[in-house]
């Protein structure tokens, strides 16, 4: 029986599909685990923990300006769309009490 070259290819297989699981993992920056389960890459630091505190106020800033200008856009598109006797009266609303 020739059991030797066929418990060659299996553990080749076995291992090719490991390093492309493991080059997968690395390029698509998910964590890589160790043998026991604990993470080894990427690490987490004082420097990774400060990034993410700024791209979280970043994200935020941004998200509130996103909603200001939803509105605005808002304001814009209503009163392209409304009809000219509602827009003068709009206007004039805003302005005020006449003085």
């Amino acid at each position: 029986m020739r059991l030797g070259p066929l418990i060659l290819m299996i553990m080749g297989i076995a291992i090719g599909g490991w390093v492309l699981t493991t080059w997968m993992r690395i390029k698509n920056g998910y964590p890589l685990d160790g043998a026991w389960g604990q993470a080894v890459y990427p690490r987490t630091s004082n420097e990774t923990i400060e990034r993410v505190k700024l791209l979280s106020q970043e994200n935020a800033q941004l998200r509130a300006e996103l909603g200001s200008m939803k509105d605005r856009l808002a304001t814009v598109e209503r009163i392209v769309t409304d009809s000219g006797h509602l827009l003068d009266q709009e206007i004039e609303r805003l302005r005020g009490p006449a003085n």
